[in-house]
């Protein structure tokens, strides 16, 4: 990509390091294509325990640990000689059950809203949808305990620090089942929910760009463009969470709307 002319710079955060107005002024076309980062929280009681913490929060800054990058974080979060609840199934989930064993975890719990998934997938599932299967990751191998069907309540503790998660369990339709509260130890409790839009603080306030009523930048799949004539978005960005093949995809299409808008419509062979 450098042979054919592309430009690299690394190490910037734009809305930071350089201000996203500027590009948009200074160039004749953006695209943003970042991910969708914002993580989903849990409003309960007693989130603003300490020891609750974002799976990705604590998951870079281990990452940084151990490649020994130093951290301007105010505080370590570690798994070390506790008893850990993971919230959330999917592949976070799962390297935040891999790392809290590392650390050397009392135990570590994941929970998971959603039934438990049958052992074997429905076969008339098509692809792009996922079919749903009973998966065990490396790091759930390892010992975790799993659990379906489970509802976060609240969380209590003492002195300010979390140390104990209240729970429910849920039927089919994720409806609560009366007499079936439970508590579990925790004296630290990560968040593995998925992301629900990209970040808004920052390059997307900056710029004023409209949003879809699920909170990503608002564009189609014709022009894929903002409500910045020369701003255009695509995958996650747009989107929200999925799959690498729709960011593939949405790329590749972008890129064409692109050139269109810079070239002229008939710049490209259909």
């Amino acid at each position: 990509m450098e042979a054919e002319g592309v430009t690299f710079r690394t190490c910037i955060h734009v809305g930071i390091d350089i201000q996203a107005r500027e590009l948009a002024e200074d160039f004749d076309a953006v695209v943003l294509s970042g991910g969708s980062e914002k993580s989903r929280d849990l409003p309960i009681p007693g989130r603003e325990l300490r020891g609750v913490e974002f799976a990705m929060d604590f998951l870079p800054q281990q990452n940084r640990r151990m490649s020994g990058e130093p951290s301007d974080d105010a505080e370590d979060i570690t798994a070390s000689g506790k008893n850990v609840i993971v919230i959330g199934g999917g592949d976070t989930g799962s390297d935040c059950i891999g790392t809290s064993f590392r650390q050397g975890a009392v135990s570590v719990t994941q929970l998971e809203i959603l039934p438990m998934p049958p052992e074997t997938p429905n076969k008339a599932t098509t692809w792009p949808n996922w079919p749903l299967r009973l998966r065990t990751s490396s790091s759930q191998a390892e010992g975790a305990q799993r659990d379906w069907s489970v509802a976060t309540k609240k969380l209590s503790g003492t002195d300010g620090a979390v140390s104990t998660l209240h729970a429910i369990r849920l039927d089919e339709e994720l409806n609560e089942i009366p007499g079936t509260e439970f508590d579990l130890k925790a004296e630290l409790v990560l968040l593995a929910m998925g992301f629900i839009h990209p970040v808004h603080e920052g390059m997307i306030e900056e710029l004023g760009l409209e949003l879809d009523p699920r909170g990503n930048v608002l564009a189609n799949t014709e022009q894929y463009v903002t409500s910045l004539p020369n701003v255009f978005a695509a995958g996650d960005m747009r989107r929200g969470q999925s799959l690498v093949v729709w960011a593939i995809r949405e790329g590749r299409q972008c890129a064409r709307a692109i050139d269109e808008f810079l070239m002229g419509a008939t710049s490209l062979p259909r």
